[in-house]
């Protein structure tokens, strides 16, 4: 009998042209499922929360799959023993047969760290900013705060989208400042976010910050919904997507579905 089951992963996106499969390139889904279908011996095609971009980072990623073959003996070790170092599977558990890795998702959130110092350690996981006067803190969390007030984002999308709406809930969008570190971390949460979204706002948040953008310009774009006069998109390496939640996931990420009738525990084997 044919079951869903629902894959937790992190990794490191730098080695990598992103999530999904695209001819010619090294993709997270692609490692995920040969080694999925190597271990299981069956084809194995995993659907992901969303698609992440060349370079950027999960922290909390999930993906979904069907099988009807029995787990053999050890199969998360197996298969994290199999896959590269940057990438790792937490946990794999039953769900039922309707639920979707994307489409069930109600809730996102993402980080964005930036360091106002060079560390040569962490190149590949915040973006260092180059330039000689640090943008001001007060103002970058004053631009931050102020797209809370809206429910459309086209100045916020990349273009060449296919995207058939702008609309988005944002439940979070604020900094975190480190003064010790010279480190900063950007925090945002929605229901959906647009293509190159959350880049282009802590790119705004930065020209805001460093006085090259006004509140006022800002504000203006959104009203207009139209693009800002001068849009900055940040690299990729500083971003991470941190959290995704279902309906069916209880706070502590475990899986319920009474109405259902029936609650699965996660393969620990």
């Amino acid at each position: 009998m044919m079951q869903r089951y629902f894959v937790e992963l992190a990794y490191n996106g730098a080695g990598y042209n992103g999530w999904q499969i695209q001819p010619g390139e090294t993709t997270v889904q692609q490692v995920l499922e040969d080694a999925f279908s190597t271990i299981l011996g069956q084809e194995v095609e995993l659907s992901g929360c969303g698609r992440t971009d060349t370079g950027v980072h999960a922290s909390q990623y999930f993906a979904h799959f069907n099988s009807a073959k029995e787990f053999p003996e050890g199969f998360l070790r197996r298969v994290n023993k199999y896959l590269p170092r940057d990438i790792s599977v937490a946990r794999i558990f039953p769900v039922h047969w309707d639920a979707h890795a994307r489409f069930d998702a109600y809730y996102r959130s993402y980080a964005y760290f930036l360091s106002f110092k060079k560390d040569p350690f962490h190149l590949d996981t915040c973006f260092y900013y180059p330039y000689l006067a640090t943008p001001d803190p007060e103002r970058m969390q004053a631009a931050a705060a102020l797209i809370r007030n809206y429910q459309a984002f086209f100045p916020f999308c990349k273009s060449g989208h296919n995207a058939k709406t702008m609309l988005s809930t944002l439940y979070r969008s604020e900094w975190e400042f480190f003064p010790e570190e010279q480190t900063a971390v950007f925090h945002i949460a929605a229901n959906r976010f647009l293509r190159g979204m959350v880049r282009l706002i802590v790119g705004m948040c930065l020209e805001v910050g460093a006085g090259r953008m006004t509140l006022e310009e800002v504000k203006t774009a959104m009203d207009r919904q139209e693009r800002l006069p001068k849009s900055l998109s940040v690299p990729p390496q500083g971003l991470f997507l941190t959290g995704v939640r279902y309906p069916f996931l209880d706070e502590t990420g475990n899986y319920h579905n009474p109405s259902r009738g029936f609650d699965f525990s996660e393969i620990k084997k």
